[in-house]
C-alpha cells in the first residue's frame, strides 16, 4: 500500500469551467478518506484525476514516492471500482475476477488463489460459475470490489460504489466494505454523495462544494466544529437549524427572529445591536415546560413525524423552520406552542455575511 499526496492539483476545462480549484491534502498509508459534497462538486473528478482519467491542469500528484502526473492509468499501481459495476457480461463470476491479471500475463496458479482468497473473503465461492445477469445487484457489487482486490493494488479508487443499490443492500454493503478495509489495512479513496456513508466508513473527510474544498477533518471533529454553514448544514440528518437575525438585549440576551427570539447565554461572547447565525442541531433542542429558565426557543407545531426510535418534530418559530429530534413520546397536536431548552455550549455560531464559524466563549 502507499501514500497518495495531492500538491495543488487543479482541473480546468478548455471552456474554462474550474472543475477541482487547489486541492491539497494527503491520503495516509492504510487510510479510508472519503470525497463527499453535492452533485458538481468535483469529487468524482478529483477521484478521476487520481486514477490517470481525466488530465491534471496544474500541481502534482504522488503516489508513494512517485510524481504520476503523466503515468497511465495501468502503470499507477491503482484499482477503481465504478458505481455502474462494468461485469463483462459474458464471463462468469471467476471470468471476471481474473480477467485484469490475465492481461497482465500472471501466472495460471497465481490467478487461481488470487481469485480463491476474493470469492472467499467477500463470500462469493458459490457464484464464481455464474454470469452477472443471475446476480443480484450487491452481489454484483461484491463482484466488481473482487476484481479489484485480486489486483493487490497500492490504492483502492471507489467511485459512488453504492448509489444504484437499495437502502438494505447500501447498509450490508457498507458493513462489507468496512470489514474488508479493517482486513486489508488497505488505502482508499472513496466518493459518495451520501453523508451517511461518509460518516460512517470515513477515518477521515474531504468536504467538497463548486470544485473547492471546504473542511477536512475527522467525522465526528467536522459535525461538531465545522468551519461554515455549508459544512454544517450538509453533515446530519435531519439537518442542522439555522437562526439568523439581530442580537438584542432585553430581559436578558436573544436573537431577534422577527416574530420569535431564541433566548441566547449572555456569556457567548456577542453584542446587542450584531447580526448573527445560530446553528442548532435537532437532537440538541430538549422539550421543556414555559417556566424552565434558561436559553429557551418557543415553536409551533407543523407536523410530527414518528419514526420508531424517535419523532422528528417540525416546527415554526417565526419565519424559520425548526426541526427537532425528540425520544418517543404522545405527540403534542398540530398547531400547539412547544418550548425548547439548549446548552449554551451547543450553539454554532457563524458570520451572516462570509458565512464562516465564530468561535463562542461560553
Amino acid at each position: 500500500m502507499a501514500t497518495v499526496r495531492l500538491d495543488h492539483l487543479r482541473k480546468v476545462y478548455d471552456n474554462g469551467y474550474v472543475g477541482v480549484a487547489d486541492a491539497t491534502f494527503d491520503v495516509e498509508h492504510g487510510e479510508l478518506l472519503v470525497l463527499v459534497g453535492p452533485s458538481g462538486c468535483g469529487k468524482s473528478t478529483l477521484l478521476r484525476m487520481i486514477a490517470g482519467l481525466e488530465t491534471i491542469s496544474a500541481g502534482t500528484l504522488s503516489i508513494g514516492d512517485r510524481v504520476v502526473n503523466e503515468v497511465s492509468p495501468r502503470d499507477r499501481d491503482i484499482a477503481m471500482v465504478f458505481q455502474n459495476y462494468a461485469l463483462y457480461p459474458h464471463m462468469s463470476v471467476a471470468e471476471n475476477l481474473a480477467f485484469a491479471l490475465k492481461l497482465r500475463d500472471t501466472p495460471k496458479a497465481e490467478i487461481a488463489q488470487r481469485v480463491d482468497e476474493a470469492a472467499r473473503m467477500l463470500d462469493l465461492g458459490r457464484m464464481l460459475p455464474l454470469k452477472p445477469a443471475q446476480l443480484s445487484g450487491g452481489q454484483r457489487q461484491r463482484v466488481a470490489l473482487g476484481r479489484a482486490l485480486v489486483r493487490k493494488p497500492a490504492v483502492f479508487l471507489l467511485d459512488e460504489p453504492l448509489s444504484n443499490l437499495d437502502a438494505k443492500l447500501r447498509l450490508s454493503t457498507r458493513v462489507e466494505i468496512a470489514k474488508l478495509h479493517r482486513d486489508l489495512g488497505a488505502t482508499m479513496i472513496y466518493v459518495t454523495h451520501d453523508q451517511i456513508e461518509a460518516m460512517t466508513l470515513g477515518h477521515r473527510i474531504v468536504i467538497m462544494k463548486s470544485g473547492e474544498i471546504q473542511q477536512i477533518d475527522t467525522p465526528m471533529r467536522l459535525y461538531e466544529r465545522p468551519v461554515n454553514m455549508f459544512v454544517a448544514g450538509f453533515l446530519g440528518s435531519p439537518a442542522m437549524n439555522f437562526f439568523r437575525g439581530m442580537v438584542v438585549a432585553d430581559d436578558g440576551l436573544a436573537l431577534d427572529l422577527g416574530s420569535a427570539r431564541l433566548a441566547l447565554d449572555p456569556g457567548i461572547g456577542v453584542k446587542p445591536g450584531s447580526e448573527l447565525v445560530v446553528g442548532l442541531r435537532p437532537e440538541d433542542l430538549v422539550p421543556a415546560s414555559t417556566n424552565a429558565g434558561g436559553s429557551q426557543l418557543a415553536a409551533r407545531l407543523e407536523l410530527a413525524e414518528p419514526v420508531g426510535n424517535e419523532i422528528f418534530l417540525n416546527l415554526r418559530a417565526g419565519e424559520h423552520g425548526v426541526v427537532a429530534r425528540v425520544p418517543p413520546q404522545a405527540i403534542p397536536s398540530i398547531g400547539s406552542e412547544l418550548h425548547f431548552t439548549f446548552k449554551p455550549q451547543r450553539l454554532h455560531l457563524f458570520d451572516p455575511l462570509s458565512e464562516r464559524r465564530l468561535e463562542s466563549v461560553a
